[in-house]
């Protein structure tokens, strides 16, 4: 490490050594004081610092001070933060202040002065706050995540105006030292669960983490399981309501995808929106999901095991008609369900990967001409064409994508065993899914609370379960808070 000195000479030649060859740092030199007779070296990163001589920034406010304060009296001034600019941060070695210049910010040296200063500006170019790509809400906020941590730090306590939130900073990534902010409310929130997010974050050395979706993969426990064991969400509302139930929120720059753990099963299924609208909506659209979430993964498997190895169970007249849709088709129904999976599947990564008018063309359009032209060129019967449609919404309407993609693969698993047992093989699966998810826990959270477990919050959490409880029946946190801060709502004599 090496030391800023009082000679400016040498910080300035340590400093162009540092950032040789990098067009993009801009580095001034200057004469600041009444007589022009104190030099001063200033640097930052060209589109990060606004023009300095505009007076409504800290750095031009601060400069133009300094070109009118006597040269004696600078280095007393910098001391002592005359200015009380807010975002001032020291620093004592030359590798520090080079660090915290990638920040954004501009870096200032002062002869005889032996510190560097930090003096926060508009920081990296950002797409600001934009509306929520995913989870659609009809009624509540429309506000999404930006890519800057310091907005969605600051959108979470605009909802939650507490002294209790805490907002912890770390810096995993050996080489990109990417912003991650762990945010919580500190009086409702496990220390442990604080601990063991740190400690799962510090685990491994990675070169970048450019997104949140790294963190999640590092810090998941068992990598394996195709459920997500982070819950991840693009709304603030959402965010601050994790943080009201004692849960800890996890940002990283450069991403407008928050992690919330622990999380659970119905943590998933619930939607902002759920707690927005009268309690019979909010029970009705949670049993759809529940139930979608359901046919998702086992519709066409439970297709292939009826019609293949137990068509008695349904009735003639249905057989008949199945029967009939299935003339002159010359492929085994296995065939015909995996080519009008793959094919949709197909359809939605294109629609993702086109441009946004194009790729909602591509969905709507190439799922009828496919399935039209598959009909009709007996490739595939019309009830095929259902029921691999009815198994698309059905995870469209699940609210979180990660959560459905888990459901979109195990659908393919069902497939495969239950056209060759039958519906033993159905069975077999669906308690294999059971038994993984009754082993999964999220940083000590069994996941299908509160399906399991009920009596660890007095049967509490059952109140807003499958059915949503009017709001002033729901006056206990969930199993995440503190057992001594479970209490939310209490009615005013």
């Amino acid at each position: 490490m090496t030391s800023v000195s009082e000679n400016i000479k040498e910080n300035i030649k340590v400093y162009r050594q540092i950032y040789k060859d990098c067009s993009d740092i801009k580095m001034r030199e200057m004469m600041l004081g009444r007589k022009k007779n104190v030099r001063c070296f200033l640097a930052y990163i060209e589109v990060a610092v606004s023009n300095i001589l505009m007076e409504t920034t800290a750095l031009g406010r601060l400069l133009s001070y300094l070109e009118q304060a006597p040269g004696e009296e600078i280095v007393e001034i910098l001391d002592k933060n005359a200015l009380g600019i807010a975002d001032v941060t020291p620093f004592e070695t030359m590798e520090e202040a080079a660090q915290g210049m990638l920040t954004g910010d501009a870096i200032l040296f002062v002869d005889g002065y032996p510190k560097a200063l930090k003096i926060s500006d508009k920081g990296y170019p950002n797409m600001g706050v934009t509306e929520a790509d995913s989870e659609k809400v009809i009624r509540g906020s429309n506000e999404g995540f930006a890519d800057s941590i310091k907005v969605n730090t600051a959108l979470i306590r605009k909802r939650v105006r507490s002294t209790k939130v805490k907002v912890k900073e770390m810096r995993p990534g050996v080489r990109s030292h990417t912003n991650v902010n762990l945010v919580y409310m500190e009086d409702l929130a496990y220390p442990e669960i604080i601990a063991e997010v740190e400690k799962r974050l510090n685990r491994y050395e990675i070169d970048g983490v450019l997104d949140s979706g790294v963190i999640e993969q590092l810090a998941e426990e068992k990598w394996y399981s195709p459920f997500p064991q982070f819950q991840t969400t693009q709304r603030p509302d959402r965010a601050a309501m994790a943080i009201l139930e004692g849960r800890v929120v996890v940002l990283s720059d450069n991403s407008p995808v928050a992690l919330i753990l622990p999380t659970d099963y119905n943590s998933f299924i619930k939607t902002s929106d759920d707690y927005y609208n009268r309690w019979e909506v909010a029970t009705f659209g949670r049993l759809l999901r529940y139930i979608a979430s359901f046919f998702a993964m086992t519709f066409p498997g439970l297709y292939l095991a009826v019609t293949n190895f137990h068509t008695q169970v349904l009735p003639t007249t249905l057989l008949l008609s199945f029967q009939a849709a299935r003339q002159g088709v010359p492929f085994p129904a296995v065939f015909e369900v995996l080519l009008m999976e793959i094919s949709f599947e197909l359809l939605r990564e294109a629609g993702v990967r086109l441009p946004g008018a194009m790729g909602n063309t591509i969905g709507i359009v190439g799922g009828l001409i496919i399935g039209q032209a598959a009909v009709e060129a007996n490739l595939v019967s019309p009830i095929v064409v259902i029921i691999v449609a009815f198994t698309a919404l059905c995870s469209f309407a699940i609210p979180n994508e990660e959560f459905a993609f888990s459901f979109r693969i195990l659908k393919f698993v069902f497939i495969a065993v239950c056209a060759w047992l039958g519906y033993f093989g159905f069975l077999i699966s669906l308690l294999m899914v059971l038994i993984h998810l009754s082993h999964l826990t999220s940083f000590g959270i069994p996941y299908l609370m509160p399906f399991v477990g009920p009596e660890l919050t007095g049967y509490e959490d059952q109140r807003d379960f499958l059915w949503r409880f009017p709001l002033r029946r729901i006056t206990k946190r969930p199993i995440y808070a503190k057992r001594d801060k479970r209490t939310k709502l209490t009615r005013k004599e």
